[in-house]
């Protein structure tokens, strides 16, 4: 847990950066506009779709077609719903613009000025982050759309869209935060080993998601702190396997690097 406490408040220390700060505030403005004006277009017929899909249930329709109180009651949970859902789907296309774009341009700035001591041995790219991010998305829809008959009972969505952001955060930036500096067995390893640390961190992250202005930046705060979390984790990893670490100094200084004994 110390771990990733550490994370989050290298990661907010990061948000303070000139090179980072335009990379965090362009995906969530660009997803934010994008969703909103689609909410503004597709806001009655969604509501009344939803309505009239729900009214063909069984076991509800004949509840609702004889109370006009227990339909207007559930339009305005419809409605509720259908709102909170614009939060993950923000939330994923700012996340995917991130995870494809932003973070690995972060990525090298922070690499070379907070662990320029970690040897890059490439074991991803930027082809494979791409795919990562489009089967994490793909997956999470999926999932999403399983998920929301029960967004109709108060409090099911929020719980559901928290833990399903957070897988969404550990599978797309899991792979980004290593892909520079680990090779291929120790980003398979780690991704595997550190599973459970991931989704805290990814969860944690994903509650941002609902905080008014600072869910402008949370999908890029999420892949700085699996950045950081990530790469002390690599470190940390490769001290206690025996592996040397290269001598920062010349490395930031651009003179070259050796190792330490």
């Amino acid at each position: 847990m110390k771990d990733i406490v550490l994370a989050f408040g290298r990661a907010g220390r990061s948000l303070l950066r000139r090179d980072i700060f335009w990379h965090l505030v362009w995906p969530g403005v660009l997803a934010t506009v994008l969703w909103s004006v689609l909410a503004v277009l597709l806001w009655t017929p969604v509501t009344e779709g939803v309505f009239g899909w729900v009214s063909g249930w069984a076991f509800v329709g004949s509840w609702l077609s004889a109370s006009e109180a227990a339909a207007a009651v559930m339009l305005v949970l419809i409605k509720f719903a259908v709102a909170l859902l614009l939060v993950p789907l923000i939330y994923v296309t700012a996340a995917l613009l991130v995870a494809t774009i932003a973070l690995p341009l972060m990525l090298e700035r922070i690499g070379r000025s907070d662990y320029a001591d970690i040897e890059q041995r490439r074991g991803g790219s930027n082809l494979g982050s791409a795919w990562n991010s489009i089967v994490a998305g793909v997956l999470f829809l999926v999932a999403l759309i399983v998920s929301l008959p029960f967004w109709l009972i108060p409090g099911v969505g929020l719980l559901a869209s928290v833990v399903l952001t957070g897988w969404l955060n550990q599978r797309a930036f899991g792979y980004d935060a290593l892909m520079l500096h680990a090779d291929r067995d120790e980003m398979q390893r780690l991704r595997t080993d550190w599973r459970p640390q991931m989704l805290l961190v990814g969860g944690g992250s994903a509650l941002l998601a609902y905080v008014p202005v600072i869910n402008l930046v949370a999908p890029a705060f999420a892949g700085l702190a699996f950045v950081h979390y990530m790469l002390e984790t690599l470190r940390k990893h490769r001290l206690q396997h025996g592996v040397t670490v290269l001598d920062a100094e010349p490395v930031a200084r651009g003179s070259g690097s050796r190792e330490l004994s």
